[in-house]
């Protein structure tokens, strides 16, 4: 694409006059909208926005500030680190941090008016102390393992825990959930195992006379492919941003990809008959051809596995990665009879004419998931976000 009005986002690693860098992700708010729209439509339940690991690769605090003012129900961040990040650039709409909480850090939690993960009723304890010795509440949700065997109390174990949650005078129970574990596939029969584990331990509230928190449970997987796992909100990560989580996924959703990532030519020559390419001399020009550089690699998140498999577009062509993608640089063959010219547009991922190339064709060449393309593309390359329709009302 290319952006009719669009600003950049400095990269606070590099110097200012480095954003003038040819290589650059290009995101697409308006898509986000859309996405957001399309998911709360398809799920009926308020949506929280995964903006974990640099929103993926998008930004983290443009994304999270744009869906706010779209009118995202609440986001959701990994680590603390994250969630202060976005307090600190005015975010206001509820934060939950995903991951396992480190005791030192509890205390900036309840600082920052973030929610926290409880997992265990050791973890429990520890955020009560951090509350008791600030004086004000906590806001958790907890965290019921029903197969993912990562962090949380199997579903099995969780009435205690619970119990202990609900009685406690410095925790207020915002919210219960889980992690789907194969809802990816939507032939997996696991997802419905896990969704009865968790109804069964949510039930837990009921046999108390407790009030049921938010229960939410629905990954992107979830979102797309099994729509009894929406219960109270949705946790959409990659889906969000217009990608599909694995080949298997079904685009049930009217889903736009948000993120470009761009290039430009910077250098032109003919490889005669018989000359290598790149390190290794892995390939080998069998004919006379025009191969061109383009300033990217693997120092920016291109993985270095797309050597000779991977894909960009030269002026509406498709044309093959050759040699070894070097850390800083790739090239690319035009053929014998190929034409481009230094400063040409080079989409790696993204539109250009008639042909596209996908994330999810990339991760595939790549042989990896469309997450590691995403979260793989780094602070060295500037990005830059783009409005290119009058955006109406945010999401109800």
């Amino acid at each position: 694409m290319t952006p009719s009005a669009a600003h950049v986002i400095p990269d606070h690693d590099l110097r200012p006059e480095a954003n003038d860098r040819p290589t650059r992700i290009r995101v697409d708010l308006d898509a986000l909208t859309h996405n957001l729209r399309a998911i709360h439509t398809h799920v009926g339940v308020p949506v929280m926005g995964i903006v974990k690991a640099n929103a993926y690769g998008h930004g983290l605090v443009p994304v999270a500030l744009h869906l706010e003012s779209q009118g995202i129900d609440q986001l959701g961040v990994a680590f603390v680190e994250e969630g202060i990040a976005l307090r600190r650039a005015g975010v206001t709409v509820p934060i939950l941090v995903l991951g396992g909480i480190h005791a030192p850090q509890v205390a900036q939690f309840l600082a920052h008016d973030l929610e926290v993960t409880v997992s265990s009723i050791t973890k429990l304890r520890q955020v009560e102390q951090a509350a008791a010795s600030l004086g004000r509440k906590a806001v958790i949700h907890l965290k019921v393992d029903t197969g993912m065997e990562r962090i949380g109390v199997h579903s099995e174990n969780a009435g205690a825990f619970i119990d202990a949650a609900v009685a406690s005078s410095w925790c207020t129970v915002k919210g219960i959930y889980s992690h789907l574990a194969c809802s990816d596939d939507p032939a997996s029969p696991m997802t419905h195992e896990q969704l009865q584990r968790f109804l069964h331990a949510c039930a837990r509230f009921d046999r108390l006379g407790a009030p049921m928190p938010i229960r939410h449970l629905a990954n992107s997987g979830g979102v797309l492919h099994f729509p009894e796992t929406c219960l109270d909100m949705v946790r959409p990560g990659i889906a969000l941003y217009g990608v599909l989580p694995d080949p298997v996924s079904r685009p049930t959703v009217d889903l736009r990809p948000a993120l470009s990532l761009v290039s430009k030519v910077v250098y032109f020559k003919v490889v005669k008959a018989g000359r290598s390419v790149s390190y290794g001399a892995t390939w080998n020009a069998t004919d006379d051809t025009r191969v061109v550089t383009v300033p990217i690699g693997y120092g920016d998140g291109y993985p270095r596995s797309l050597s000779s498999r991977g894909e960009v577009l030269v002026r509406g062509a498709r044309r093959p990665i050759v040699g070894r993608v070097c850390m800083d640089q790739l090239m690319v063959d035009l053929g014998p009879a190929g034409t481009a010219y230094n400063e040409d547009e080079v989409v790696l991922i993204g539109r250009q004419g008639e042909q596209a190339i996908s994330c999810e064709a990339v991760a595939q060449a790549a042989g990896t998931i469309p997450y590691e393309i995403l979260t793989g593309l780094n602070a060295r390359i500037p990005r830059e976000y783009a409005r290119h329709a009058s955006v109406t009302a945010p999401v109800a």
